[in-house]
């Protein structure tokens, strides 16, 4: 019998595989689709965890290997994606402090970005670690890489927004000194920290991935990482705007690539759309309510508005909808 070549799996598409395809296939050996095709050796109880909500979710699939990132992202090639980034928002950051730029901030914007970008790297530190939840949970190499990549940005995500509150701290007496406080007691921010506490025990890797990824990211990053951002362009913080839109970018690719997951899986199983529709349909109302409340951030309600149709229309390619009532309040 003669010996299995190393890329044996993917022998059937008789061409020579791409590295993303050998560094992302049948990574894991306990899905029953990895190189062993096993699944855990010993009942401990962290095989009965995946067995309830990983092998036991409600979206199910023929073979989540199946499942293609557009962008076919390794570690190599993310690296190399956020080596430029990075480096386009050092040089941003150093310019602030080069030329004195937050001593020619307006006093009233630098108390809008003490009140909502200070405590804003709480919600995304949740960001990041739902998708780390639902990455380690996943059922297949492919969806955990992506699942982890979209981890690493939201660290990033963290890491800037901390980075800038610190200039703004050394330039500004008091500066988000209460911004813990803030997003544990303010009024604008405790929606939004009820659906990320209340996602975060959300163990079901399917539903934990569909809540984050179709309703409260696309909302959020639209709301922030946009409108946030034209913002503060209007307030003459143009060096902000650059580094959210920098920020922005990452998220695009989120939002691609959980599109991709989702329009494979209902392929594969029709019924799937249905178990996602009941997922949009209970959470919906409650992250539209967490976006609703900063609405006084903005001149006009025309942002959540825009923030509302921007998902309303994410969601229709690929065969959702929000829940009725909301859809017949907007175009």
């Amino acid at each position: 019998m003669p010996l299995q070549k190393t890329y044996w799996h993917l022998a059937r598409e008789r061409r020579m595989p791409t590295e993303y395809e050998i560094v992302t296939s049948k990574l894991l050996c306990y899905t029953g689709e990895g190189f062993t095709g096993k699944r855990f050796e010993l009942d401990v109880p962290l095989q009965r965890w995946y067995r309830q909500y990983q092998q036991g979710s409600l979206l199910t699939c023929t073979s989540w290997e199946k499942f293609h990132d557009p962008r076919e992202t390794t570690y190599t090639k993310y690296t190399a994606l956020q080596m430029d980034k990075e480096i386009f928002v050092d040089s941003l950051l150093e310019e602030i402090e080069r030329t004195g730029y937050d001593r020619k901030l307006s006093a009233s914007w630098v108390q809008i970005l003490s009140n909502m970008l200070a405590p804003l790297r709480y919600p995304v530190h949740g960001l990041q670690m739902v998708a780390a939840y639902f990455g380690s949970m996943a059922p297949s190499g492919k969806v955990a890489i992506t699942a982890a990549l979209q981890a690493a940005d939201e660290l990033r995500c963290v890491e800037r927004i901390a980075q800038r509150v610190r200039q703004l701290q050394m330039v500004h007496t008091g500066f988000a000194r209460n911004s813990k406080d803030a997003w544990q007691h303010g009024a604008v921010w405790q929606s939004l920290r009820e659906i990320v506490e209340k996602l975060l025990i959300v163990y079901d890797w399917s539903e934990s991935f569909i809540v984050l990824n179709l309703l409260l990211k696309p909302m959020f990053d639209e709301l922030f990482l946009k409108h946030f951002s034209d913002l503060a362009l209007r307030e003459n913080d143009h060096l902000l705007g650059q580094i959210f839109y920098s920020l922005n970018e990452d998220c695009q690719w989120h939002r691609e690539w959980s599109q991709a997951l989702v329009q494979m899986a209902v392929e594969d199983t029709p019924s799937n759309r249905q178990v996602i529709q009941t997922w949009i349909d209970t959470w919906y109302p409650g992250v539209a309510s967490a976006v609703q409340a900063f609405s006084s951030t903005f001149d006009t309600g025309q942002v959540i508005t825009q923030v509302e149709s921007y998902c309303r229309r994410y969601l229709r390619g690929m065969g959702l909808e929000t829940p009725r009532s909301h859809s017949q309040m907007a175009p």
